[in-house]
């Protein structure tokens, strides 16, 4: 018999109308790192959640250690070693880093007042940190940490709990190429030392990498299994979406058109000693690689408006414009799809239609009222452009999934009237038959003659969906590459700022 850390048996979970989880059976053997796949929907999430005791199941057996629960409590879960790395980082912005790991469990001084030992508590989270490869201390805000260094705070948090079990859920969905590798190391030692792992990722050569054994759910059900030598990509996509995706990203149908919008000698506050110039034309889409610290967002927040240049300026079909703030940008058909929809493009309490109608409320009033039939007419023909699935248009968006919410955020745009759309990581977090989709929409943009500026640190995905791809390194272009040139070592030697041979 193998020697299970951790055994699922016929989990079943229901919801009036729904069920969610279908008789799922799933064993994870200790040091052993299972891949747990599928698309938004397939049951991962509820999953996860009977796993942490957050949700009750209505029919199954837990076993954990050889001793049976009908569920967990949190309590229970935490206690059996079960620790949590989640997608949405779940971390206080008030707080320093130090504070986060250790919340409710620092270390304290002897005597009455049982005040915090701030020194050991810098010292603990320190040696996380450095075990994670993180370029930031204990004592820095998290409100001043990026998306990417957010992610290996939560990583160093899990470790602080001594865990015997890490359910990672895609937590390399912000990570460069060396910090994913760095990632990899840490799982690596996990495995070592007997730590068990539950990988849950979008990004499947990531899965190939480090997995032992890969399940497949599909409706809330275990449609497949593969083990270590029969893991790849195409057998993964298969039984995912249940045929074969011949191609993920869609070729161009058309040579690119006049430029439409240009950067000139345009240099951001991060790097104010470099200058940036390139040009996005109509019907192209210009992928924008780099590692994370490039300045490639800092870059999409001055030609949106959010920040001011320190030095030189954008045109627009060939003319100067000033874009002072994110309503210019708008004004003149340049829009933004910034890196974390959450926070920076939705909200996440009110409807669909409310989120759609939001950048051009003008259009929806009469006499300075909304107008909520004409809201929702127009937010039901995106739904059904989109193919946003929802309920209906009504429905909180904070209750979708993530490659629906981001359908949303394209629907803002598409309902308006867009000439240069600004992509940042739009595919962060989504399964791999809605990147078929949000790619789809691109490619449909650029082919209507939008110019299309997509950032990204996926570098598949910057090989596959671009059709001219521009490298930044510290601030700066350190060159461009045409379709003939694409290769990963090219775009890798351009992001640590050498020139190509």
């Amino acid at each position: 018999m193998p020697d299970h850390l951790l055994e699922l048996d016929d989990i079943t979970k229901t919801y009036p109308g729904v069920i969610a989880l279908d008789a799922v059976s799933l064993a994870v053997g200790r040091g052993e790192i299972v891949g747990l796949i599928g698309e938004n929907g397939a049951g991962k999430s509820t999953l996860m959640k009977v796993l942490g005791g957050v949700v009750e199941p209505t029919a199954g057996c837990i076993r954990l250690d050889g001793k049976e629960h009908a569920a967990l409590s949190v309590r229970e879960a935490m206690a059996g070693g079960i620790a949590f790395v989640h997608q949405e980082l779940n971390l206080f912005d008030n707080l320093d880093a130090a504070a986060n790991v250790f919340i409710g469990r620092e270390p304290r001084y002897g005597g009455p007042l049982r005040l915090i030992d701030r020194r050991k508590l810098r010292e603990q989270v320190g040696r996380l940190l450095a075990r994670v490869g993180a370029d930031f201390s204990p004592d820095t805000p998290v409100a001043d940490l990026s998306l990417a260094q957010r992610q290996l705070l939560e990583i160093a948090k899990a470790l602080s709990l001594e865990a015997r079990l890490v359910i990672m859920d895609e937590p390399t969905s912000s990570l460069t190429l060396s910090e994913t590798d760095r990632l990899m190391g840490v799982i690596a030692d996990l495995k070592a030392h007997g730590v068990s792992i539950i990988f849950i990722s979008h990004r499947l050569n990531e899965i190939k990498r480090c997995a032992d054994r890969v399940v497949v759910l599909r409706d809330g059900r275990v449609v497949g299994e593969l083990g270590r030598e029969e893991i790849d990509p195409p057998a993964m996509i298969r039984l995912m979406i249940g045929r074969d995706l011949k191609s993920l990203y869609i070729p161009p149908r058309a040579a690119p058109g006049e430029t439409i919008l240009e950067l000139v000698d345009l240099k951001t506050a991060t790097y104010p000693g470099h200058a940036v110039s390139l040009s996005v034309r109509s019907g192209e889409i210009l992928g924008l690689a780099g590692l994370v610290g490039s300045g490639r967002t800092e870059l999409a927040r001055v030609m949106f408006g959010i920040d001011a240049p320190v030095a030189g300026g954008l045109r627009l079909g060939g003319a100067p414009i000033a874009v002072r703030s994110p309503r210019e940008a708008i004004e003149r058909g340049i829009y933004l799809v910034p890196e974390d929809r959450k926070k920076l493009s939705l909200l996440l309490d009110v409807s669909l239609a409310a989120n759609i109608s939001l950048p051009d409320l003008d259009s929806y009033a009469w006499m300075r009222l909304i107008s909520p039939g004409r809201e929702a007419a127009n937010a039901e023909t995106q739904r059904e452009r989109l193919r946003i699935k929802t309920p209906s248009v009504a429905t909180e968006v904070g209750t979708m999934s993530g490659g629906n919410q981001q359908k949303v955020v394209l629907a803002k745009w598409l309902s308006m009237k867009p000439r240069c759309m600004i992509f940042d990581e739009p595919t962060r977090g989504i399964d791999v038959g809605a990147k078929n989709e949000i790619y789809q929409l691109m490619r449909g943009l650029a082919d209507s003659g939008v110019a299309v500026l997509m950032i990204s640190s996926d570098m598949e995905e910057v090989i596959g969906v671009s059709d001219r791809i521009a490298v930044m390194h510290e601030g700066s272009i350190s060159g461009f590459l045409d379709r003939g040139e694409f290769s990963e070592h090219n775009v890798l030697q351009l992001a640590v700022g050498h020139t190509l041979h």
